[in-house]
């Protein structure tokens, strides 16, 4: 009767247990029906998402295409180029007016960079050729239009509310070129109602559309309170990550951001609290206007699917799991819970760290070997624990003994290249340069590591000014060493040719670097060449003389950019090179500059390109006329933004003059 009594009590145990189980389990069937809602929720917001991209693109691709050939017009840009010529701004309006009728508003409106005179018509006031009114750049309200004049970008899109016309729209603005230069701006505008009405305003539950900008400024919200007005001009507030929870969710906004523009067409995703509701956001970014379509999804609201048979559902697997959970105790009681109740008490021993223990008689079934298990493990439980102290102590002393050499041997080898680069540096002619010629130059040097293989170098004479930027192969420790023996070269062929003769200072610099690196010590086996360009500044005559080794010389006075290139074969190369001095007049206002190959070669952009010379001619051209020391920190910014994430593959040196 007691051995009933025991089991009876087993028994009611694990059907109590069992029943707790089912909590766990309601919960567990729960998560899985959540995870279906989550589920069907990301593909309706995918979906709504894609759908509502397409439905912004198709009519807004079509207002950008004609704002795009307004401002393209040859009659347009020949009036901006003479406004004051009667026949040709009559030839423009006539024209205008056919693109007035194609726009989906039925306005456009034009912009003459020269007399900052705005153009409006859109079919409701009387038509007019004479300007609405004037802008200026110290007038807040006309910010917008001097920002999209600065922007690199062709057009863009801003919303806003135009005091003079009393208007808001969403105004589609395209830049007008002639020769290079920006003269105007031309475009068209959706009034921001209709635009609202017919592309973002959402009827469903739970689904608010919008569109962000590039810096997740809101373009257009079901709210037109949270719409970011004027974000053309910088000052706009309005944007989404002003509306999330917190720091995190506003980062995983900007990640999002990013993934959508860097795959136009797909859709990114993430959780976020929008007006105190936990929403999901779907982005797809649109390239060809530089807008975000994002969708946010209330999964508590939204009718993502209906379920009248949900509820059947859950019941029928309550039951199921209730029927499972109870035949399960029956077998557990049967097979398990009587034979396990013989070893219990050997077990508990054994977890007491008690191995001598007496265990249950042997007997010929798995509760049997169960038995002599647990005495085999005992044993070697016990063996195994005195072997395994014995070898972590012996290890744990190995591995400290190896941590502290180890870090003996690496503070060497990190003061050593410490105690190079400091060296290094006191090569350069920095003080020289600043001494003698102060806002005149302007350096640029970057090392790859620590320390580097370029250096650049200075000599002065009674009329004459030496100028030079040197490459050695490799960089590093490598380059840095044999930065040495260029240097103690050039400082020889400088002595021996003349500061006068760039191209004697490559030639005899040369054969001094052979004679340095004879083949018998294994010098053919190494990269020991080295690219270098030398100008020289006669004060005097007003010319620059230059000569260069694979490295070449660019001048700018900020309208065009010219080269002298260099030759083709390194110094140290394996066929020597032929050398010649190029000279040009040293004019006011024209600024030179030699760079080595790591500023031209270096990664970035989207697609990992090299920086390349014709982005460099275009950076130098752009920032020609600035202050020397200006314009070597916006070349440091222009490669800093375009490198990006990209590793700095090479040592870099530019280095920079000009004499007015």
């Amino acid at each position: 009767m007691a051995m009933l009594g025991l089991r009876g009590k087993s028994l009611l145990a694990l059907l109590l247990a069992c029943l707790i189980a089912l909590v766990p389990a309601a919960l567990i069937g729960w998560q899985v029906v959540d995870s279906i809602r989550t589920h069907f929720g990301e593909a309706f917001a995918r979906n709504t998402t894609l759908l509502q991209r397409e439905k912004i693109f198709a009519p807004l691709s079509r207002e950008l295409a004609l704002s795009l050939r307004l401002a393209d017009s040859e009659v347009t840009r020949q009036w901006l180029r003479d406004e004051a010529d009667v026949a040709k701004r009559e030839l423009f309006f006539r024209e205008a007016e056919g693109y007035r009728r194609d726009f989906r508003d039925h306005s456009y409106f034009l912009i003459s960079n020269r007399t900052h005179a705005y153009y409006f018509n859109d079919g409701k006031s009387p038509h007019t050729e004479s300007a609405r009114y004037l802008l200026r750049a110290d007038k807040a309200d006309d910010g917008w239009y001097f920002n999209t004049l600065r922007d690199t970008a062709t057009f863009n899109i801003n919303v806003n509310h135009d005091r003079q016309l009393k208007v808001t729209k969403a105004w589609i603005n395209v830049i007008v070129h002639e020769n290079g230069q920006k003269v105007g701006l031309a475009g068209t505008g959706l009034e921001l109602t209709t635009f609202l009405d017919d592309f973002i305003r959402s009827r469903e539950a739970g689904i608010t559309p919008m569109i962000l900008n590039r810096q997740g400024a809101i373009q257009a919200h079901p709210d037109p309170r949270l719409i970011a007005l004027d974000s053309a001009s910088g000052k706009g507030a309005g944007g989404l990550q002003q509306q999330l929870g917190d720091a995190q969710e506003r980062q995983a906004l900007r990640l999002a951001m990013r993934q959508a523009e860097s795959r136009p067409g797909e859709v990114a995703m993430l959780w976020a609290t929008l007006g105190g509701k936990q929403q999901l956001l779907a982005l797809s970014f649109i390239p060809e206007l530089g807008w975000h379509v994002v969708t946010a999804v209330d999964l508590n609201a939204a009718r993502v699917f209906d379920g009248p048979w949900l509820t059947p559902a859950l019941i029928a697997l309550a039951v199921l799991l209730a029927a499972l959970l109870l035949g399960f105790a029956y077998a557990v009681e049967k097979l398990v819970l009587r034979p396990i109740s013989q070893l219990r008490k050997s077990a508990q021993a054994m977890a007491a760290g008690q191995y001598e223990v007496a265990l249950p008689a042997e007997r010929d079934d798995e509760i049997g070997e169960l038995s002599a298990a647990f005495g085999v493990m005992a044993h070697k439980v016990r063996s195994h624990t005195s072997e395994l102290e014995h070898r972590v102590r012996e290890r744990t002393r190995a591995l400290e003994e190896a941590n502290r050499e180890m870090a003996a041997a690496h503070k060497k080898i990190d003061d050593s290249i410490d105690y190079a680069s400091l060296i290094q540096c006191a090569m350069l002619p920095d003080r020289q340069l600043v001494q003698a010629l102060g806002e005149k130059h302007a350096v640029l040097w970057r090392p790859r590591d620590v320390v580097g293989g370029d250096f650049y170098v200075y000599r002065a004479g009674e009329h004459t000014l030496l100028f030079g930027v040197v490459d050695c192969a490799g960089h590093g420790v490598p380059g840095a060493l044999m930065t040495m023996l260029a240097h103690a070269a050039i400082d020889q062929a400088i002595v021996d040719a003349g500061m006068d003769d760039p191209a004697g200072i490559l030639t005899r610099c040369d054969r001094i670097l052979r004679g340095m690196l004879r083949e018998e010590r294994g010098g053919h086996v190494l990269a020991t060449n080295m690219d270098a360009g030398f100008a020289c500044v006669d004060l005097q005559a007003r010319t620059v003389t230059f000569a260069g080794a694979k490295i070449a010389l660019y001048y700018s006075d900020g309208d065009d950019v010219g080269e002298l290139p260099g030759a083709r074969r390194a110094i140290g190369d394996k066929r020597i090179g032929e050398y010649q001095n190029a000279q040009l007049p040293l004019q006011a206002g024209r600024s030179f500059y030699m760079t080595t190959d790591g500023f031209l070669d270096q990664a970035g952009g989207e697609l990992g390109y090299g920086f390349g010379s014709s982005r460099f001619a275009d950076m130098i051209r752009r920032h020609a006329r600035l202050p020397l020391d200006e314009q070597g920190q916006a070349f440091s910014a222009t490669l800093a933004e375009y490198q990006g994430g990209h590793a700095q593959r090479d040592d870099i040196t530019m280095l920079c003059f000009r004499f007015d």
